[in-house]
């Protein structure tokens, strides 16, 4: 797998907004089927683009990874529990 890396100010928010840690972030790399779908929408676009996708934690919390994938590593921009409606685009489109 590909590098993770989480700055202290994404891990800050991670911890305090969404109560996630990063190996639960790790877990879900570990863990996910299926294929990362780009975030399209114009104010989100970036440069590379914007990934996401939804999988579980070991303890089966599913969460919703975003990212960004650049020179071989993996910049994570957020991470937090997936909405029923985000679950169910991801199963329909990212599987």
């Amino acid at each position: 797998m590909n590098p993770i890396i989480i700055s202290n100010e994404i891990l800050l928010k991670l911890k305090d907004k969404h109560n996630v840690s990063r190996r639960e972030v790790e877990q879900c790399f570990e863990n996910r089927i299926g294929v990362y779908l780009e975030d399209d929408r114009e104010e989100h676009r970036t440069d590379p683009p914007t990934l996401w996708f939804v999988a579980p934690t070991n303890q089966n919390r599913l969460l919703k990874i975003i990212f960004v994938f650049s020179n071989g590593n993996i910049y994570i921009k957020s991470a937090y529990d997936a909405k029923q409606h985000i679950v169910d685009l991801y199963e329909e489109c990212g599987r």
